[in-house]
């Protein structure tokens, strides 16, 4: 049975997808539950003595000073969950929240929350047995956490707010009896160790960055075949060009260009058909290579994030101390899906000036938009148009986020880091760069069919046969939607690179 075992340390962006996507089950790790026993016993502890400690025996907030009694401290915990679930607009995909799940799971299980083990397990045994609460995606400032989207998945586990159930919605009581899930009564600290964290922006951003890889692979396989289609002159991915200037990123697509072009008969060498070629073409190793670097330090971020304790207050239990500190603040990870968002951005705004390029019969020496009968027939014109659009939208989903600050509860929460925002607008840009590279994969086969007798390179041949089993050539107009959807579910799918990579081998990313 597919499982990931999880312990604070060793969860991988490939475990998240998994678990989010594809349904593996969960498991806590021996020495996790020692753990968090032992976290939770101090916290006991220090209840019994009366001490005070924010969230412990404090309110939240601007209201740390004021200090709760034992008889009050469920109430307070309950009372947390009900006021901070505040969040409001769509509902969050059903792997986000799966992956949200796991990721707070996996965070409660370094051991320094405090949290009961009874209640983790609760959490991982609704993502086990398929509850997945309605976490609606606008409300979290990302700093102190992602307060309010995670109430409302924590709602659920007392028994309150709405779920999905074997796909079906109903109440958060509801979904846990048809489960066999008894709901929580939540004791000192548990609501704050459940909510106080980054796991919203972590899991969105988690699997927006895997399927960034993902659009960068496709990159250059689909910009491979727009170089054939335009009788490219590879010259200018020479290694020797890019050794002089070793940005990794670059190096790798200038590898990966030649690896996909090696043996096609439609590329040109320098001087042969002309001198230079534009730079959407030339420029491909830069640009692209650019993406791949900021992709790479995106992927550190987040491998650190998902493996992280990020509630106040830390229980270090082995120095008996109880510490108030940031790490809920989202800084780290809303700069880095701001760049995310940028560099797949740069990804989509260079496919569309190729398929410009491909389109416009001023610049090649193709049938204008890739038709026969232009006229009569648009062909491939506002295909273009609609690569456009998603640019320019790409554009404005691209100004930073991570940039504001809002001051909240009364100014004690006086910088915050608009994280969550940034994680949600990279994964609409990246959504719209899939359909950007679609668009281009149509119009480089098409291209590419318009040059007779020819041989394909060993890896554009196999993304030009692929393309071809599910859309065929464009001889007269037809519905374009329904074949530019197809496409771009060959590229987002990673169908594209898989079937790549079984004809060359693994592509740099």
């Amino acid at each position: 049975m597919n499982k990931v075992v999880i312990d604070g340390h060793h969860l991988s962006i490939e475990d998240v997808v998994n678990v989010a996507r594809h349904g593996y089950l969960v498991e806590l790790s021996e020495d996790a539950k020692a753990k968090v026993e032992k976290a939770r016993a101090l916290v006991d502890k220090f209840v019994q003595e009366e001490r005070i400690e924010y969230g412990i025996t404090t309110g939240f907030g601007k209201f740390a000073e004021v200090v709760i009694s034992k008889d009050d401290a469920k109430r307070l915990q309950r009372n947390l969950i009900v006021s901070h679930a505040t969040a409001v607009g769509n509902e969050l995909d059903a792997e986000i929240v799966r992956g949200i799940m796991l990721l707070r799971a996996n965070a409660l299980s370094k051991g320094y929350s405090g949290i009961r083990l009874s209640t983790l397990n609760t959490l991982i045994e609704m993502l086990n047995k398929g509850v997945v609460p309605v976490v609606y995606e606008k409300g979290s400032l990302g700093a102190s956490g992602d307060l309010a989207p995670l109430s409302h998945m924590v709602l659920v586990m007392i028994g309150e707010g709405e779920a999905y159930y074997n796909g079906e919605r109903m109440s958060g009581a509801e979904a846990l009896k048809r489960a066999g899930i008894e709901p929580v009564e939540l004791v000192e600290k548990e609501g704050l160790a459940l909510i106080n964290g980054t796991q919203v922006m972590t899991s969105i951003g988690a699997l927006a960055l895997y399927d960034a890889i993902n659009l960068a692979k496709a990159s250059d396989i689909i910009a491979a075949m727009t170089v054939e289609a335009l009788r490219g002159i590879t010259d200018a991915y020479y290694h020797r060009v890019h050794e002089v200037r070793p940005q990794i990123g670059q190096m790798k697509c200038a590898r990966n260009m030649l690896r996909l072009l090696e043996g096609s008969s439609l590329t040109s060498r320098q001087g042969e058909i002309r001198v230079q070629d534009a730079y959407t073409l030339r420029c491909i190793p830069q640009i692209h290579g650019a993406s791949k670097d900021a992709i790479e330090y995106v992927k550190k971020v987040v491998e650190i994030e998902i493996n992280s304790a990020t509630d106040n207050p830390l229980i270090f239990e082995d120095e008996m101390r109880v510490i108030s500190g940031g790490n809920f603040h989202g800084q780290p990870m809303a700069l880095a899906m701001d760049f995310l968002g940028i560099a797949v951005s740069e990804i989509a705004n260079v496919s569309e000036r190729r398929i410009e390029r491909l389109v416009n019969y001023q610049l090649n020496d193709l049938p204008a938009f890739l038709t026969k009968k232009g006229g009569l027939n648009s062909g491939f014109m506002i295909a273009q148009y609609t690569a456009a659009a998603l640019v320019s939208e790409n554009k404005v989903l691209a100004h930073p986020a991570s940039v504001d600050s809002i001051p909240s509860s009364a100014n004690q929460e006086d910088h915050v880091s608009m994280g969550t925002i940034a994680a949600r607008k990279a994964r609409s840009i990246i959504y719209n760069a899939s359909r950007v590279l679609g668009i281009e994969y149509l119009a480089a086969a098409q291209a590419i069919d318009f040059r007779g007798d020819f041989r394909l390179g060993n890896g554009t041949d196999a993304a030009y046969k692929l393309i071809r089993e599910e859309v065929e050539h464009l001889d007269e107009d037809r519905i374009m939607y329904i074949d530019i959807n197809r496409a771009s579910k060959i590229v987002d799918s990673g169908m594209l690179v898989k079937r790549v990579e079984e004809a060359i081998g693994e592509i740099e990313n």
